[in-house]
């Protein structure tokens, strides 16, 4: 039996089968496309949302958690497109997030774009995100992540240090 499964019945999944974020923290609405290196996902920015300024505003800085949301969506697609599971891991951080404008609105669809640039062996990988309003780019960035290959242990050794 094959155990792969398509790209369309990937993207046919509701994201919560995709990430393992929930409640107010599942930012991501869809993934729209993916491939070997790619991913698009849409977002909706909710004005009654915990997040949201007295404007019903997204702050810009929101922008790295759904980088980072894009990117565990396309490590799980991988993942899930061979038959597997993709193991948990951490966002490192960005040497340069830029955000190009304060807040994205209330009531706006935006499309996060999430190329791999680094993918190696040890879990280490390296992704460029774009966020984009309409055809407008509003934030990009170079985000650092790492996927351990025994994450428990991991967690404990970062509290032991």
């Amino acid at each position: 039996m094959n155990s792969t499964r398509s790209i369309d019945e990937l993207l046919r999944q509701p994201i919560e089968a995709i990430i393992p974020h929930r409640g107010t923290m599942l930012l991501i609405d869809a993934v729209t496309a993916f491939d070997e290196e790619t991913l698009s996902a849409r977002v909706s920015v909710h004005a009654d949302a915990w997040y949201a300024d007295a404007q019903g505003g997204m702050p810009a800085w929101i922008g790295i958690e759904l980088m980072a949301q894009s990117i565990a969506a396309h490590v799980a697609l991988l993942a899930m497109r061979g038959g597997g599971r993709a193991r948990p891991g951490v966002l490192l951080g960005s040497r340069s997030y830029k955000a190009l404008q304060p807040s994205f609105a209330g009531g706006a669809r935006l499309l996060i774009r999430a190329t791999e640039l680094l993918r190696s062996d040890e879990g280490h990988g390296a992704y460029e995100c774009t966020i984009h309003h309409d055809d407008v780019c509003c934030a990009e960035a170079v985000i650092k992540v790492f996927q351990p290959s025994n994450f428990q242990s991991f967690i404990e050794g970062s509290f032991s240090s």
